[in-house]
């Protein structure tokens, strides 16, 4: 069996993220260590429906790690409550720090989604 190696982020910033070497313009969602472009701008872009691919997911996820952006701020209730249905749990902070958490957590095996906005 060929060991998980899910992808680093190397940086972020200028408007994307680099990820395992490679540049990708705009917000990134990581699911299943499969990073793909996600349609979400800013805070106000948050609802439950940008969320679908991590509720189809399923067991692949236990919680998202959410980036806001520059600054750390709340989730949109409905948000929240979208993933609390759906038994996942949220930690959400600056992109910048929930860039370095993930890179930490999916070192270690978590089954997580990234749900980062570019800043």
């Amino acid at each position: 069996m060929t060991p998980r190696q899910p992808p680093s982020i190397d940086a972020w910033g200028g408007g994307g993220f680099r990820v395992s070497g490679v540049w990708r313009p705009g917000s990134l969602l990581v699911i299943d260590d499969q990073p793909q472009d996600w349609a979400v701008a800013s805070v106000a872009d948050l609802t439950p429906e940008a969320f679908a691919p991590v509720f189809a997911a399923g067991g692949a996820v236990e919680f998202v790690l959410l980036g806001m952006g520059l600054a750390n701020a709340l989730p949109p209730r409905p948000v929240r409550d979208a993933l609390k249905a759906a038994g996942l749990g949220l930690e959400f902070m600056s992109t910048e720090a929930a860039a370095r958490t993930y890179n930490v957590l999916a070192s270690e095996g978590r089954r997580l989604a990234a749900a980062l906005i570019a800043v």
